[in-house]
């Protein structure tokens, strides 16, 4: 299950995201909100191409992707020397698959920042550093542990230690490890190590209604931060927590209403989980029938035997084919059958790359 961390300083809307989040109304008695402890939650992800599937199949169960969403304490300077949560909120960061960065992006008097004044780009620099600082002690660690073998000779300790130098020369210069262009091989060989800037990063811009946005204000703050993310190769969503938080106690037909009525353009849940999926490089798969339709999560770019293997080993391993179609389709020609008389289904083999949105049933031996 995909594991995304929620990051950022103290009184940022951390807190009023994943509560937002967890909160949500999603059509999946099988993912329901359930908290593993006070921070954690897993959430299903709402797909309106999964919920038609399932119309159309007359399936006794709808079962979305699942998010793991974390809501790390709030992230304060010094962390890395201990400071606040210090090395559990780090610890924490290092068990996720992806960095969700809180980032206040509007001026309001009544609501204190940390720093006094709002200013994005300082705020996403205090973070980075935070992260860099506790890679250059794990990057650091390592390569004194490693040094006996490097100086026996050992061919593996001294390949570590090379692609180890070049994050640590990254690092020092205040670059993310992500910003070192390593080789599959290199990326697998330092992987235990679980560098928290070689994780991907998705920013979330928090607006508020009724206060004074930054991408509103045009005093340069937004376009500065905005530019800083694109330099560090990472993608960014607008979202208004306090509103998303609002919007979940109110019935779902009536959220878009509400929405244009507060001057909210768009569903920033949705759009954050959307980014989610696009800085992970992860699409969507669907099987569907009487009994369930079920979204999978699969990354971009995978085979049909690897697309299968989010099912099941064997689906991989005793692979033969898939008959594959579209989702959109499947669903205008209105049955699984309509469609084969049609010849819109498709069998393909081992090579087929799986795209989203297609909907699949394997065969194996």
């Amino acid at each position: 299950m995909l594991k995304i961390g929620i990051v950022g300083l103290p009184n940022v809307g951390k807190s009023t995201l994943f509560n937002a989040l967890t909160r949500q109304s999603v059509p999946a008695e099988n993912y329901p909100f359930c908290t593993i402890d006070p921070s954690v939650g897993v959430v299903g992800v709402p797909d309106d191409r999964l919920d038609n599937l399932a119309k159309l199949s007359g399936s006794e169960k709808t079962i979305p992707a699942a998010i793991e969403f974390v809501d790390i304490a709030g992230l304060v300077k010094g962390a890395s020397e201990g400071e606040g949560l210090g090395n559990q909120f780090l610890s924490h960061i290092r068990e996720v698959d992806a960095i969700l960065e809180m980032v206040r992006f509007f001026d309001d008097p009544d609501v204190i920042h940390v720093h006094g004044e709002v200013d994005p780009v300082r705020d996403i620099e205090v973070i980075n550093l935070e992260l860099i600082l506790a890679d250059q002690q794990s990057v650091a660690g390592r390569r004194e542990r490693i040094m006996r073998d490097v100086r026996a000779g050992s061919k593996d300790a001294i390949t570590e230690d090379a692609i180890l130098a070049k994050i640590e020369g990254a690092l020092a210069i205040g670059k993310l490890a992500r910003s070192v262009e390593l080789s599959p091989e290199e990326a697998k060989l330092i992987k235990s190590l679980n560098l928290l800037t070689l994780k991907p990063i998705l920013y979330a811009l928090n607006g508020k209604t009724g206060g004074h946005n930054l991408n509103e204000v045009n005093d340069g703050r937004a376009e500065a931060a905005i530019d800083l993310i694109k330099s560090l190769g990472s993608q960014y969503v607008h979202v208004d927590a306090g509103t998303e938080r609002e919007l979940i106690e109110v019935a779902d037909e009536d959220q878009d209403m509400f929405r244009q009525e507060l001057g909210v353009q768009v569903n920033g849940l949705t759009e954050l989980i959307r980014g989610a999926y696009e800085t992970l490089g992860l699409i969507t798969f669907f099987t569907t029938g009487p009994k369930e339709s079920r979204a999978w999560t699969i990354t971009r770019g995978s085979t049909a035997p690897e697309a299968g293997a989010a099912i099941h080993t064997d689906f991989k391993d005793k692979f033969i084919r898939a008959e594959t179609i579209g989702w959109q389709t499947l669903l205008q020609d209105g049955s699984w059958s309509a469609a084969r008389d049609k010849g819109d289904i498709r069998t393909e083999g081992k090579t087929y790359v799986v795209q989203d949105g297609d909907v699949m049933v394997f065969l194996h031996s």
